[in-house]
């Protein structure tokens, strides 16, 4: 039989798309299996004295020195949905419950979405950078030839730190978005602050919070494990870290929008 060059290319295009699924899918269950092993490490963060300061050194950082830009982040989360929302509700004289109209927004999606976004930005890609680093000075080599897992010594801390710390900031947030509701609910629509707050607080729900949290948590996992498996795999220098930095954000911030959606169908609308 003979192939034309059209036909060679086809032969080519098809190769590399059957690659690239293969890839995808070796990623995937590299990275899932990290996790695991790295979950199945979470009791010996609390046991271990030396694991327990590594992993409260981690929840510093996940936490602590992320709380600049969640704060920002959720207040003026809070402040545009009020402003937007109410300013079409105020058409219909209904602005008096765009208390309810935040509350709802923030304890269903976006808490635990924006949290999700500024943690792949600011924690995720510092891990995938860190871990790069110490791959292609083969630190993670040293490690091993000396009997040290690195998923116990670097995953783990890290995972239970995100665990731990992404509900609470999540929460965090929330809270911030409806505090910046309720301001733009006072000064820019009319509203009182405390009828505000009152329509915001009785329409509060534990099945959202629940499910906020949630998420808050899967992100959190997600993350992380995205994160270190891109420091892991990292290779050719300083130019493969910065491939690897980029690479963790930008898979970190699609599995967010992904599982974020994947969730919110599976328990609101199932």
């Amino acid at each position: 039989m003979r192939f034309t060059r059209e036909c060679l290319y086809a032969d080519c295009e098809q190769v590399s798309l059957v690659q690239l699924i293969f890839q995808l899918f070796s990623i995937v269950g590299r990275g899932t299996l990290l996790t695991l092993e790295a979950l199945m490490l979470f009791p010996l963060q609390l046991v271990n004295s030396r694991a327990r300061k590594e992993f409260l050194r981690q929840s510093y950082i996940v936490g602590i020195k992320s709380l600049p830009v969640v704060t920002l982040v959720g207040l003026f989360i809070g402040m545009v949905l009020a402003l937007q929302v109410g300013l079409e509700m105020r058409r219909f004289n209904q602005e008096y419950y765009i208390g309810a109209g935040v509350m709802i927004s923030s304890l269903r999606e976006m808490g635990a979405f924006m949290t999700g976004l500024i943690l792949s930005a600011c924690v995720g890609s510092s891990m995938a950078a860190q871990i790069g680093t110490m791959t292609v000075n083969d630190e993670i080599a040293a490690l091993e030839i000396m009997s040290i897992n690195p998923v116990r010594y670097l995953v783990a801390p890290r995972l239970a730190a995100m665990m731990v710390m992404a509900p609470l900031l999540a929460f965090y947030s929330c809270v911030l978005s409806v505090l910046g509701g309720g301001i733009v609910a006072k000064t820019q629509l009319s509203v009182p602050f405390m009828t505000y707050m009152k329509i915001a607080v009785d329409n509060a729900d534990n099945y959202d919070l629940f499910v906020g949290l949630l998420k808050a948590l899967i992100f959190g996992v997600l993350i992380t494990g995205i994160s270190c498996l891109e420091g892991l795999r990292t290779t050719q220098g300083a130019v493969g870290v910065g491939r690897a930095t980029r690479q963790a954000v930008v898979a970190s911030f699609l599995a967010v929008l992904v599982v974020g959606y994947m969730v919110t169908r599976m328990f609101y609308t199932l």
